[in-house]
């Protein structure tokens, strides 16, 4: 039930202050805003104090849901409870979109061929530059870690990259 875009419920955005706890206010389904004072028509402060103390209860569980529910259904209508499901992230049916899974098939095939490519060509070097390759994007060594144990400068090994790297473009 909604009522001018508020809930009808008209739960409270925050706790009213311990200083302004003197009365209790509150709105009927038109919008009007009630007062309660202590010491009129039977009302005590103990009566006051347990109405604000089920606001804090009230709020506290709404917070205590905003926070492990990312996602309230009653969010996604508009004014007039219209399904507003295309402005929800989590509603939208990404599976059922076959023009998406077409792309989607069509990258991975691609890159499966990528990728084979790329090995076979690779199995055409040479052993000292397979080795070259297996030490830089396999280990995850550096340039100059590799010089120094090949007794090289760091120059060569980026020159023979550049070279592996020339020849595998040519390959694919």
């Amino acid at each position: 039930m909604q009522s001018g875009g508020r809930d009808a419920l008209m739960l409270r955005n925050y706790k009213t202050s311990k200083k302004n706890r003197t009365n209790y206010i509150y709105y009927s389904a038109d919008g009007e805003a009630i007062k309660i004072v202590p010491n009129e028509n039977g009302v005590t402060d103990a009566i006051i104090a347990t109405l604000h103390s089920f606001d804090d209860e009230e709020y506290n569980a709404g917070r205590r849901e905003k926070y492990h529910v990312p996602v309230h259904m009653d969010a996604y209508c508009d004014e007039n409870e219209d399904d507003a499901a295309d402005r929800n992230p989590y509603l939208v049916d990404k599976d059922s979109d076959p023009l998406e899974n077409i792309i989607q098939f069509i990258e991975e095939t691609e890159h499966k061929e990528k990728i084979d490519k790329l090995r076979t060509a690779i199995e055409t070097l040479q052993p000292q530059q397979k080795e070259l390759i297996k030490k830089v994007f396999f280990e995850k060594r550096t340039n100059v870690s590799i010089a120094a144990e090949e007794g090289v400068s760091e120059t060569a090994i980026r020159n023979r990259l550049k070279k592996i790297h020339d020849n595998l473009c040519k390959k694919i």
